[in-house]
């Protein structure tokens, strides 16, 4: 028996999972790791934190595991996230700047203003948001004393998560990054696979602290004799993870953040309808390219919930007692705690609760902010199936909130579509072992992948009437708007 390991790197926790042959999760290990927020809107990870995080939960897993039966290492990332070091000493010059943070809005806005957008998505199938890489890396470049000089000078290495973990797994031979990570930068070219020298001048960034571009599924190095042998974006990993191998096959992941990809194969869709298009995965000579929506915010409304009203204790414990209603009595959140995502791309908007009554419960509170994870991901999905000409036939589910029966069922409803969950919901670490097991021959091809898939459940939709709902929240999605930059 040959196993897999996967690190799935996220926003609020590293994890470690070991998978087996088939596809099933043998052990796994978690830690969380703090976050900062030195300003309104600012979101920073301190890099150490993330690497010591991510190794304990690598060392505890493979201290338990049979020497020789691990064939291969996998990493998934969080994306974005942007962090420079120190060439030589791998010390961070600033801590990293995560794909949640807003500070470059101002900056974004003064790019679009000079007429660049389209440039930027022309080239990158990416909008002009503080949300990607290239703005945090020239914010860096800008604020840090000297640290422009020794980019440009080749002193450092600039990295998404994944070229972070690489270089420290490596001793910092390798300093890489795959093609799926490269395509959230706004710094490379999807077209032509490379890095692009009019973006690098657009966003002042040198070319030397540039990774080396690499396949998704294939060795680039290894760790303790162990092959790193796979790497994607979270969710290009979940798509994989999720056998979605067919232009038109869609999946939703259910995290601190909301993602929906559709896979588009050879064609890179330009969007009409405020998504991204982005790379999946790039193995050898082909590219399979996918079309995606990002809401901000899902699971993180839920953690707010816990953390900061304190008015449930667990995600299970929301929703127990949202299942206790049967509906949210007019009560609409819109959770735009660090802006708004696609189709709208408000970096300025703010969250906020309509339909408040003095009759309005805890109860009533939980199932509309439910509700509002679900309606985020209709707005995508829609968008998708104009963008895709094509009508979703089913949505593949996975993350840590589609345990939710609940959650899943209002999505069905709302969406009007069957939602699969598989047996498994680890899509995003299995995507990552499954790339990684395909360059050590662990698997032969995709289709074992897509013959181990299973489906845990189905929910379909029901019948009531979803209309005014519909109505209620595009109602106040409008209201928030702009909010930040309005009352400036």
């Amino acid at each position: 028996m040959k196993f897999v390991l996967a690190l799935d790197q996220g926003t609020t926790s590293s994890r470690t999972l070991l998978f087996d042959e088939g596809g099933r999760v043998v052990r796994s290990a978690q830690r969380e790791f703090p976050q900062y927020y030195p300003e309104p809107g600012w979101v920073e990870h301190e890099p150490e934190e993330i690497w010591t995080s991510q190794r304990e939960t690598l060392e505890e897993i493979v201290s338990e595991t049979e020497r020789g039966s691990i064939a291969g290492l996998g990493i998934s990332n969080q994306r974005e996230t942007t962090m420079l070091w120190d060439a030589e000493t791998g010390e961070a010059v600033y801590n990293a700047i995560v794909w949640q943070d807003r500070r470059t809005a101002e900056r974004c806005s003064q790019l679009k203003s000079d007429g660049r957008e389209e440039e930027v998505t022309q080239r990158t199938g990416l909008r002009l948001d503080p949300y990607f890489s290239a703005t945090k890396v020239e914010w860096i470049l800008d604020h840090v004393d000297g640290a422009r000089e020794r980019a440009e000078a080749g002193k450092l290495c600039f990295g998404t998560v994944d070229s972070w973990l690489i270089w420290k797994l490596t001793g910092g031979a390798v300093h890489v990054t795959d093609a799926s990570n490269a395509s959230r930068t706004s710094l490379f070219n999807i077209h032509a696979l490379a890095w692009d020298e009019s973006l690098l001048e657009m966003f002042r960034v040198p070319r030397a602290i540039l990774p080396k571009v690499v396949d998704s599924s294939g060795v680039v190095g290894e760790w303790r004799g162990i092959p790193i042998a796979g790497m994607a974006g979270d969710q290009q990993a979940a798509l994989f993870g999720q056998a979605c191998f067919d232009p038109g096959m869609a999946k939703s992941t259910y995290g601190t953040g909301c993602f929906l990809l559709m896979n588009t194969g050879a064609e890179a869709v330009r969007s009409k309808n405020g998504l991204l298009t982005t790379v999946g995965w790039r193995i050898g000579s082909e590219v399979n390219y996918a079309l995606e929506g990002s809401v901000f915010v899902a699971g993180a409304l839920f953690q707010w919930l816990r953390d900061e009203l304190k008015i449930v204790a667990s995600a299970s414990e929301l929703d127990a007692m949202a299942a206790t209603v049967a509906d949210s009595g007019g009560c609409v959140v819109v959770p735009a705690f660090a802006g708004l995502g696609a189709p709208h791309w408000d970096p300025y908007a703010r969250g906020a609760v309509f339909g408040l009554t003095r009759g309005t419960s805890q109860a009533q509170l939980c199932r509309a902010s439910l509700e509002a994870v679900a309606l985020q991901c209709v707005e995508l999905i829609e968008c998708m199936e104009r963008d895709a000409g094509m009508k979703l036939r089913e949505l593949r589910v996975d993350g840590g909130a589609s345990r939710s029966d609940l959650l899943m069922q209002i999505q069905s409803d709302f969406l009007q579509r069957e939602v699969l969950r598989p047996s498994h919901v680890e899509a995003t670490a299995f995507g990552a072992a499954a790339l990684a097991g395909l360059a050590t021959g662990v698997w032969h091809d995709r289709e074992d992948f897509r013959n181990q898939w299973e489906i845990d459940r189905c929910f379909g939709p029901s019948d009531g009437d979803v209309a005014e709902i519909r109505t209620r929240w595009n109602r106040a999605v409008q209201r928030v708007s702009g909010w930040e930059e309005d009352s400036q």
